[in-house]
């Protein structure tokens, strides 16, 4: 997989793409990470990309012509869907991850300052997401989540893909909890079922864990 990152900050991805699991997505061939600073595609000795918005109201707004010009160049290597980091965009889960999971390229565009020009949402972006009900000062760490959760499911980066499976959210509900040695800490012990070689039974402990927990912390994931 190919995603194209479009940001006015580049430099913010150095140490995240060369770290954990998107390093080694990276290394092993799974994935190639591209960086265009929209800055480059900028208007004048200045290299302005942000003016007042229409209207009066307080704040930055990114102007269209660098976006749209540094969208086309990245376009003339290939289509692809461009995301829009966004508070007003769906929510990411993991059924979006999944889905952009599969796909050979992908363009990732980075706002920053209040929004982007509207007419560059209308003209070049296929898909707005958000990952969550808060602001960001601009679309880079938002990016970095997207970028860490689609690549950990791409082919050969986990050692074990089955691990992946049965994280929280890859199907409708959230994770079990997990123990690992010593078998006693602090006087607090591991549940016997795990350490009695009945796999069917640690399947069923498990697989309960995961629907009380569900149930208790995220009752909106549970399907009628």
């Amino acid at each position: 997989m190919t995603i194209e990152v479009l940001t006015l900050f580049p430099d913010m991805f150095s140490g995240f793409s060369e770290s954990s699991m998107v390093a080694r997505a990276i290394r092993k061939k799974a994935l190639k990470l591209r960086m265009t600073d929209i800055r480059d595609f900028s208007i004048g000795k200045n290299r302005q990309v942000d003016d007042y918005p229409y209207g009066g109201f307080a704040g930055m707004v990114m102007k269209p012509e660098p976006i749209y010009d540094a969208v086309a160049s990245v376009l003339t290597r290939g289509s692809a869907p461009v995301i829009y980091f966004t508070p007003q965009g769906r929510k990411l889960d993991q059924n979006i991850i999944k889905t952009y999971s599969e796909h050979k390229r992908i363009i990732l565009l980075c706002g920053h300052y209040k929004e982007i020009d509207q007419r560059i949402r209308n003209m070049v972006v296929t898909d707005e997401i958000s990952i969550g009900d808060y602001v960001l000062s601009g679309g880079e760490l938002a990016a970095m989540v997207f970028i860490d959760s689609v690549s950990r499911l791409q082919k050969g980066v986990l050692s074990d893909l089955e691990s992946a499976q049965s994280d929280s959210f890859y199907e409708d509900k959230l994770g079990f909890p997990c123990w690992t040695r010593p078998d006693v800490f602090m006087g607090s012990e591991v549940p016997s079922v795990l350490r009695n070689g009945n796999h069917k039974l640690i399947n069923q402990f498990n697989e309960d864990s995961s629907k009380q927990l569900t149930k208790a912390r995220r009752p909106d994931l549970i399907k009628e």
